[in-house]
């Protein structure tokens, strides 16, 4: 029987499409908050069977590489934590990171790629240079791994595999944030090791994240990297994405991952892990944001304000027609 996160019967209805008067679409998936003492305040559907966490492990990975002595700095910090668009900032600066290490694109791990912004797309193609390694949207990750692998005399080519040297460090580090054990090891989209937790866990991990920066005695790695995901929200996603408005407007870490994962976590510790299990990541910041302003986590009507930036309407002709909206296991912790 192979490992398997879980079902539709073990799920719940978190939002739905609807179109003209019409649900159109519904997303099951489970979801929890937790308080900033670790406390379990929401639960919805089934937050103990694992799932494959993606890039929602990027501030843990980064924190291994700078445990292992990269000396990220600023915008390098969040580029490391990044699901970036790949514009030219974003790339100007993996590609520092990289000349910093004495190393270049080519030394990266992860696919070539056209970038998702638009302007870097079109210079790439003006200029012919192609898909680029630097625009991929985990090259700053990537280039953390390298670094880290310069420093400690580590082998480069085989940064990538389950037991290299950091890549032990990495899930150590997941271990440690998570306190549970990894259920599963698999391998992401950009070629990088990727773990299995349970939401629980995963919710844990960014909990003592985002407390770090005012706890005396946390990892002073671990709260340069929850304040500089803050400080430059632009580099850990793009200008204008989900996360980025969310770190800007709020003020809490935001951090999707592929297949339908969002966590968001506020400096007090209060945080929500949402996994939708159709993989579809279009509703997650809607589910929540709402859940955390249920448990009093954060302001509600800036909540509102932020979610009609944020959550797209559904179009018909080119006017909107319908909305993503909760579903009743969500809109019920509103009552």
């Amino acid at each position: 029987m192979p490992h398997a996160t879980f079902t539709a019967d073990d799920a719940v209805e978190l939002a739905v499409v609807e179109r003209s008067g019409f649900i159109e679409s519904r997303h099951l998936g489970s979801a929890v908050v937790l308080a900033g003492d670790g406390s379990v305040v929401t639960e919805l559907g089934d937050i103990r069977t694992p799932v494959l966490a993606r890039s929602t492990l990027k501030p843990f990975q980064a924190l291994a590489s700078m445990q292992a002595g990269v000396p990220l700095r600023g915008t390098q910090v969040a580029l490391a934590c990044a699901s970036h668009t790949g514009s030219l900032d974003h790339m100007d600066v993996v590609e520092g990171m990289l000349h910093a290490a004495g190393l270049g694109e080519a030394d990266l791990g992860c696919p070539a790629e056209w970038p998702a912004d638009e302007n870097a797309r079109a210079w790439l193609i003006r200029s012919g240079q192609g898909r680029r390694k630097l625009a991929y949207n985990c090259s700053g990750k990537h280039a953390a791994f390298l670094w880290a692998c310069v420093q400690n005399g580590w082998d480069r080519r085989s940064y990538l595999e389950p037991n290299h040297p950091l890549q032990q460090r990495v899930r150590a580090t997941i271990e440690e944030y998570a306190e549970e054990p990894i259920a599963h090891l698999g391998i992401d989209g950009c070629g990088a090791p990727v773990a299995a937790l349970s939401l629980r866990g995963l919710a844990q991990a960014y909990s003592r994240l985002a407390r770090s920066p005012g706890d005396h005695g946390a990892n002073a790695r671990a709260a340069t990297i929850a304040t500089s995901m803050l400080d430059y929200p632009w580099a850990v996603q793009g200008h204008d994405k989900e996360n980025t408005i969310v770190m800007e407007e709020l003020g809490i870490l935001a951090k999707v991952g592929a297949e339908g994962l969002l966590v968001l976590a506020t400096p007090q510790g209060a945080t929500a892990a949402v996994k939708i299990l159709d993989g579809n990541v279009r509703a997650t910041t809607l589910v929540g944001l709402t859940m955390l302003a249920a448990a009093d986590a954060v302001d509600v009507p800036e909540v509102a304000r932020v979610l009609e930036r944020v959550v797209d309407p559904v179009l018909g002709g080119g006017r909107q027609v319908g909305r993503i909206r909760l579903g009743r296991a969500v809109s019920a912790l509103l009552d």
